[in-house]
Order: structure tokens, then C-alpha cells, then sequence
């Protein structure tokens, strides 16, 4: 019998957000600390992930890195998040591929700014031109939620959980939400679901 799912990985890292798609499709795994410096740098790890990057997910005999990816496939693989529609399934795809692009880049500009760098070592000015630019995709979610719950509909859906996953770096850390009522509530709702709070009891605790 093939053995657990292999996370490779820590908490406070992208791999954040496939400990969430794990704990929501109830799959058997196994996380295996890997570090962003020596971890990554192993001959063995480089060979699951020639990037040297984690997050990075061994399944069987499937081999994948990209956070976000491996949380498409396990949640076409296992659970019962997988839309039944193609349409939906296009949706998510797209909510997928919007949140890399139009989230994480400017709420990265911010958060490295903010926090994540050393203080010695931020530009208030790059970080406040990060928390502009996330205003634009912010105010997209605004709206799209005004009239329905969750991004595809009443139910909550892998469109849900990869947007908010990578929203839960400004939604932690005090980005200023309060402009985007709806958008929070969501956010508030997703981030808070039991699989999501096993994940974050994991990261929030390293």
C-alpha cells in the first residue's frame, strides 16, 4: 500500500496553504520540515524540486511543486471540494491563476515591508505602495461578494479556500480591511473553518 502524502515543507511558509487543502480533503500525510535555507539546498530535496523551493509535495509516485498547483490537485484528487461542473471547475482556474497574479504580488511588497524584513531593512514608501496596489484586487472581491456568500456561490469551494489562503498573510497582519466590509466577512468565514484552524494552529504556533 502507497504511505502517506508528503508535504514537504514548515508552516510559516507557502506550504501554509497545502496544510490547509490537506486538512479540508481529510487526506492521510506526512509533513517533512524542510527550511527555506538548508533544507532546500539538500541534494534530496532538489531532487523532488530542482527550484529549491518549498513547498514541494510527494504523492505515490506524483511529484509536484507550486503551492497553489498542489492544492488544485489534491483537491481534484481527494475530498469533495472538486466543483461538478466544468464551468465551475473553469472558475476556479480562474480565481486560482487572478490570486497569484493580481494578490500576491502587491500584498507581498507590503508584507516585506511591514514585517517581514528586518526593520533596518524596509521602505515605508514600497510598503505603502504595496497596500495601494491591493486595494484594486481587494475592491474586486468587494464586489463580486455583495450578492452571494462565498466566490462560486452559496458553498464554499477550492476558489475559496486558494484566495483566501494567500489573503491570510494581510488578513494576520493587520492590513487594513476595514474599507472592505464584505471581503472581510468572507475572510473572516474561510479563515476560520475547522481545516483551516488545524492549519493555522500549526503555523501560528512555529
Amino acid at each position: 500500500m502507497p504511505g502517506p502524502v508528503k508535504l514537504y515543507g514548515i508552516p510559516r511558509s507557502r506550504a501554509f496553504r497545502c496544510l490547509v487543502a490537506l486538512e479540508e480533503t481529510g487526506v492521510e500525510y506526512e509533513l517533512v520540515p524542510t527550511d527555506f535555507t538548508e533544507g532546500v539546498k539538500s541534494p534530496a530535496f532538489r531532487a523532488i524540486n530542482p527550484n529549491a523551493k518549498i513547498p514541494a509535495l510527494v504523492d505515490g509516485e506524483t511529484v509536484l511543486f507550486e503551492s497553489l498547483a498542489i492544492n488544485l490537485y489534491l483537491m481534484r484528487k481527494y475530498g469533495d471540494l472538486w466543483p461538478r461542473t466544468v464551468e465551475d471547475e473553469g472558475r476556479v482556474f480562474q480565481w486560482t491563476l487572478w490570486t497569484a497574479t493580481e494578490i500576491e504580488p502587491p500584498q507581498m511588497q507590503w508584507a516585506y515591508n511591514t514585517f517581514v524584513r528586518p526593520a533596518d531593512q524596509r521602505d515605508p514608501a514600497e510598503a505603502a505602495a504595496g497596500a495601494e496596489r491591493l486595494k484594486a484586487p481587494l475592491g474586486v472581491l468587494e464586489t463580486v461578494l455583495a450578492d452571494r456568500d462565498h466566490l462560486l456561490g452559496a458553498a464554499y469551494s477550492p476558489a475559496d479556500l486558494q484566495v483566501s489562503c494567500v489573503l491570510y498573510t494581510a488578513w494576520f497582519n493587520g492590513f487594513d480591511l476595514a474599507p472592505f466590509p464584505k471581503a472581510k466577512a468572507w475572510l473572516d468565514r474561510c479563515l476560520n473553518r475547522p481545516a483551516v484552524l488545524r492549519a493555522r494552529n500549526m503555523r501560528e504556533a512555529a
